[in-house]
């Protein structure tokens, strides 16, 4: 037998759903409407958009065997890797500060500079491409302190028949076949003298400071610098390395 209270229950909860039912029916009525049917647009065919040309990425290599190109180690500058430990890079010598080594600095080892003389230390930079000046180089210094020790070496090696040797005895330093040693930095000044057009490959640190300079920091935070160690050549320069004419050593 149902009690009233569970009648009015049923009548309560059929009232309910009826309502629900209500609401519901002009959603799903709302679907089928005929007056919102989707229409595609057709494609644009007004005027094309000037857009520039898709660029051509550099395909340049970041390694030669065991040594980095110049356009690699540059990439590379941010990588602990490359300023962490010594390095290779390789490449071709584009141009040098021997044409502006001033008078006042090129003369005999053992003398000091006057105190007015102005001198950079000897540099050279190489670039991936012989004889690009213009494009992405390397700077590297300390492979001599001062022109005095270019000198010396100029003077030693111009008769040269063979490449010098390293001296492992200081007395040999200097002598015939064997390499001019650096006195304020006791290494050897490489043979040939670095000069444009000579493809090298130069192991030293990598940063983008060197502090190998007699003259205070030497920094490219753009290209980097490169402190040298030692020094490969891969194809020597076309002419020696020499001092500008109208300089003579004193």
């Amino acid at each position: 037998m149902t009690t009233p209270r569970a009648r009015r229950s049923t009548v309560s909860v059929a009232a309910t759903v009826g309502a629900i039912g209500l609401a519901v029916l002009p959603l799903v009525t709302a679907c089928g409407d005929s007056d919102n049917v989707y229409k595609p647009t057709p494609a644009y065919s007004g005027k094309k958009a000037d857009l520039p040309a898709v660029p051509t990425l550099p395909n340049n290599p970041v390694k030669i065997g065991d040594a980095f190109t110049v356009f690699g180690a540059i990439h590379q500058l941010q990588s602990r890797y490359v300023t962490k430990k010594d390095i290779a890079i390789q490449g071709y010598i584009v141009d040098t500060n021997i044409q502006n080594a001033p008078a006042c600095a090129i003369h005999k080892i053992g003398k000091k500079d006057p105190d007015d003389c102005k001198a950079e230390i000897p540099s050279f930079w190489i670039s991936d491409t012989k004889g690009d000046k213009s494009g992405p180089k390397i700077r590297v210094l300390g492979w001599a302190s001062n022109w005095a020790n270019v000198s010396e070496a100029m003077d030693k090696y111009k008769n040269a028949k063979d490449p010098p040797k390293h001296a492992e005895k200081p007395d040999n330093a200097g002598k015939p076949g064997y390499l001019v040693q650096d006195e304020v930095w006791n290494s050897d000044i490489p043979y040939p003298i670095p000069n444009i057009g000579e493809k090298v490959k130069v192991t030293g640190h990598y940063s983008t400071i060197s502090t190998k300079a007699s003259s205070g920091l030497v920094a490219d935070p753009q290209h980097g610098v490169m402190t040298y160690a030692s020094l490969d050549v891969l194809e020597p320069p076309t002419e020696p390395a020499a001092f500008p004419k109208t300089v003579a050593k004193k």
